[in-house]
């Protein structure tokens, strides 16, 4: 082969080799690009909301749990938002509503409509949130490793607290009220554990019971002339109605202690408790930790975080007592 015709051949091989390369070096760039996580915000998301009733620690941990899911990028995303409004018929039929529409995520948000929607869907990932005992609700098992499709965060309220600041702002109490809803596995359990304390303290619990929140104001004055003080704790029939039973604890001097903070920026005299707001976020967070891929298994239940002494002394006062001067030094909320 003449000189030239080999350098020509030689200098084509030396082409062939350059746009082969610059071939692979683009495969490699855009295969690299493919593997890496896009945006949360690149894709749509569809979320289902069931609510148990309206009220404002609720209507919190919604919005807590928005702003979470907002905060780690998922802005891209539709809420179908469902309340049940207290009727657990209306609960169900928003759960097989769900089930069957091929949502990313729904939230359950109180222990009613978890448990109905929990019943219905067993493939949609599940958050719950507002729930006191998610493992005697039947919505998991072990707590610590969910199996199903379902984790969220537990509302479960410290009692002795509760029950020592009942103590300090009412010296002399020897019965407290509590008003609940007997179908609310949360609120039986809460109450069985309060019982236990109190009796530990010398103090009689008196039970009045109401299925729905129209029977809240008659629950509450069947405890005047029974009772020092009137415990609310994050049952949802009593919070929902929550200005019924402080209008009886104002007429009649009982002061009312609550369960959660947004109770007594409504009237109540003190609390010592969680944001529900706060209780919200997490939930939030384990929902976009399952959105971006992490299985439910490896999310485990949580519970309420940051507890904190709020106290309304104004409430104190139209209810007939004073705050105790190192109880207010120690709040960590007034309103």
């Amino acid at each position: 082969m003449p000189r030239a015709t080999k350098l020509a051949v030689a200098m084509a091989l030396l082409a062939l080799v350059a746009v082969v390369g610059a071939l692979a070096g683009c495969g490699s760039s855009s295969s690299s690009g493919a593997s890496s996580s896009a945006s949360p915000a690149a894709k749509a998301y569809k979320i289902g909301i069931t609510q148990i009733v309206t009220h404002p620690a609720l209507d919190a941990a919604v919005a807590g749990f928005k702003e979470a899911l907002a905060e780690k990028g998922f802005t891209n995303v539709t809420y179908d938002m469902q309340n049940a409004q207290g009727d657990m018929a209306t609960a169900s039929t928003i759960a097989q509503k769900f089930a069957g529409e091929g949502l990313d995520l729904i939230l359950g948000v109180a222990t009613p409509t978890t448990q109905a929607v929990v019943k219905a869907d067993t493939t949609t990932p599940i958050v719950f949130t507002a729930v006191t005992d998610p493992v005697g609700a039947g919505l998991v098992t072990d707590p610590a490793a969910p199996t199903g499709n379902v984790t969220g965060v537990s509302d479960m309220l410290p009692v002795q607290p509760h029950l020592d600041l009942i103590k300090a702002i009412v010296p002399n109490v020897k019965s407290v009220g509590v008003i609940y809803n007997a179908g609310e596995s949360n609120s039986v359990f809460l109450i069985k554990a309060e019982k236990a304390a109190a009796a530990k303290m010398g103090i009689k619990i008196v039970d009045a019971t109401a299925s729905t929140s129209s029977e809240v104001q008659a629950a509450a004055q069947s405890l005047v002339g029974r009772v020092q003080a009137i415990s609310v704790l994050t049952d949802n029939t009593a919070v929902s109605a929550l200005e019924s039973i402080i209008k009886v604890g104002q007429q009649n001097k009982i002061p009312v202690i609550a369960g959660d903070t947004d109770s007594v920026k409504r009237g109540a005299v003190a609390a010592y408790a969680f944001d529900y707001k706060d209780l919200g976020k997490q939930a939030g967070y384990q929902a976009a930790k399952i959105l971006g891929g992490t299985p439910i298994k490896d999310i485990p239940v949580e519970y309420a975080k940051n507890l904190q002494l709020s106290i309304n002394p104004t409430a104190a006062k139209a209810m007939g007592v004073t705050i105790p001067a190192d109880v207010t030094a120690k709040a960590n909320n007034t309103f």
